[in-house]
């Protein structure tokens, strides 16, 4: 499902295999799980980049799962939100290269990182919910409005490509290949951890920069326990 790779003081987190990458439970445990031995084996600088195999980043959660019984969907929103809580909390910058779709959940889950670069030959930032019907989550929203400032790019995550995506501010470079995308990463990665940032106030400053997502999180795990 997923792979972690430490090359000096980058971590890099792969989605594994040709398929779409959907978010089910076995999915996200793997993710959380990489994530936790991220924070577990961090040194004073790291960084970390989540990337993938094939020709999907992550195409979201995984519905033909969730559709044989209706509290599959409220389980895989709640064990997104744990994930995402667990990105925002890292103590290290955080670097999605999206080397192919990122549609619904998954764009959320490209989006929680604190870089984004993307490839521009194949590849759409893509919120799906309309088209199939779904209400966008009220958590989704409010880490759209933290990391896209205009209203107009706000409107546009709807559907954009990368280039458009660049122009619109959502996205920090796009590059010409899977390849370039990830090296491109990486040697953000190098320059970042170069810094010498204390990870741990680096990883407090962005949940004070990001508060209102986890409050939103937060609201929302509790009305999900009552």
């Amino acid at each position: 499902m997923c792979t972690l790779q430490k090359r000096g003081n980058l971590f890099i987190l792969t989605l594994t295999g040709a398929d779409e990458h959907r978010l089910n439970p076995t999915l996200l445990n793997a993710i959380q799980s990489a994530l936790r031995r991220v924070r577990a084996e961090a040194t004073a600088s790291s960084a970390l980049i989540t990337t993938a195999h094939g020709k999907y980043f992550c195409n979201g959660f995984d519905l033909a799962w969730a559709q044989s019984l209706e509290d599959r969907m409220v389980l895989m929103d709640s064990m997104l939100r744990s994930v995402i809580s667990d990105l925002i909390s890292l103590p290290m910058p955080t670097i999605a290269a999206v080397t192919g779709h990122a549609s619904g959940a998954g764009y959320i889950l490209a989006l929680s990182h604190d870089y984004i670069l993307m490839r521009s030959d194949r590849g759409f930032l893509y919120m799906s919910e309309l088209n199939i019907k779904l209400v966008i989550a009220a958590w989704f929203i409010a880490l759209v409005e933290a990391k896209i400032g205009s209203p107009a790019a706000r409107r546009e995550v709807v559907m954009t490509a990368a280039k458009e995506a660049l122009k619109l501010g959502i996205i920090d470079s796009a590059h010409n290949s899977a390849e370039q995308t990830v090296q491109a990463a990486m040697l953000l990665g190098e320059d970042l951890v170069k810094r010498g940032w204390a990870g741990h106030v680096y990883g407090e400053n962005r949940k004070q920069l990001l508060g209102r997502v986890l409050d939103t999180i937060g609201e929302i795990s509790t009305v999900s326990r009552l």
